[in-house]
């Protein structure tokens, strides 16, 4: 169950897509938005399942997955304080795609998948902002599926250790190998011979349900290009998102700072 908390709470690490709205489009939504602390291995949704409420994380981070007809799961997406999920709800709703599993926890906003519909066929900024984050994740499951296909299992932990880092932004990371070789696809006995290259490389250290990257740069070497490429793809959406923001807000009356919900005031 997510347990609510105070907007304040969430004043520290603001999602990007939310904080990259004008004000008019922010104050609009803000009714709707209610703030949740996510732990992990909750499952928000089951593919198949009808969606009723959407998540934009601020410090947790929500893994998609896809499962086969013998049960094993593939992550296709990884989302963080960058994205929200599930972009099923911007293109006309029906079951989710995926099965939406929280992978670290903590904070995110919570609102009803109806409401964000109905803001996305508004149109305008919010828009506009969903449709370049939708064009994100098309890239990034483009790029797992080619990841899944060429590269080792150790440059594909690489790469997905990296990822996860970018997200919540601290060095131990409240993971274990068994999760990690769920959301891999691969099994347990590969993750385990992978970590202990890179323990011996000293790029990680592995304790019990922790793993805590001492090497940032090392993993980067080591990591397929598919990190570097699915960074790019985010980067560019989202300095054109913030640079399509500043020039509609040149053209909106100014709003009091007051207006803002402290939550989202930093960028």
């Amino acid at each position: 169950m997510a347990i609510p908390l105070p907007h304040q709470a969430l004043a520290a690490s603001p999602n990007l897509l939310l904080s990259a709205l004008p004000p008019n489009d922010y104050q609009r939504i803000l009714p709707y938005l209610k703030p949740v602390a996510l732990e992990a291995g909750r499952t928000l949704y089951e593919a198949g399942q009808p969606i009723q409420r959407v998540y934009f994380p601020t410090e947790c981070t929500i893994s998609l997955l896809m499962s086969s007809a013998q049960g094993t799961d593939v992550e296709v997406n990884t989302v963080g304080r960058e994205g929200f999920v599930d972009v099923i709800t911007c293109l006309g709703g029906g079951p989710s795609l995926y099965r939406a599993m929280v992978l670290t926890k903590g904070r995110a906003w919570q609102m009803p998948a109806a409401m964000l519909k109905q803001e996305f066929r508004h149109g305008g900024m919010l828009h506009e902002l969903l449709l370049r984050y939708l064009q994100n994740i098309l890239a990034q499951s483009a790029q797992t599926a080619l990841c899944c296909r060429l590269h080792s299992v150790e440059e594909r932990l690489c790469c997905w250790l990296l990822s996860v880092h970018d997200r919540v932004e601290q060095d131990e990371l409240e993971l274990t190998q068994e999760l990690v070789a769920h959301v891999l696809g691969v099994r347990r006995v590969s993750v385990t011979e992978a970590m202990a290259i890179l323990r011996q490389a000293e790029l990680i250290r592995c304790t019990r349900g922790h793993i805590t990257v001492l090497d940032r740069v090392g993993l980067e070497r080591r990591a397929c290009e598919c990190y570097h490429a699915v960074g790019k793809n985010a980067q560019v959406a989202l300095q054109a998102s913030h640079a399509a923001t500043r020039s509609l807000i040149s053209t909106q009356q100014p709003m009091p700072l007051h207006h803002w919900s402290p939550a989202l005031t930093a960028a």
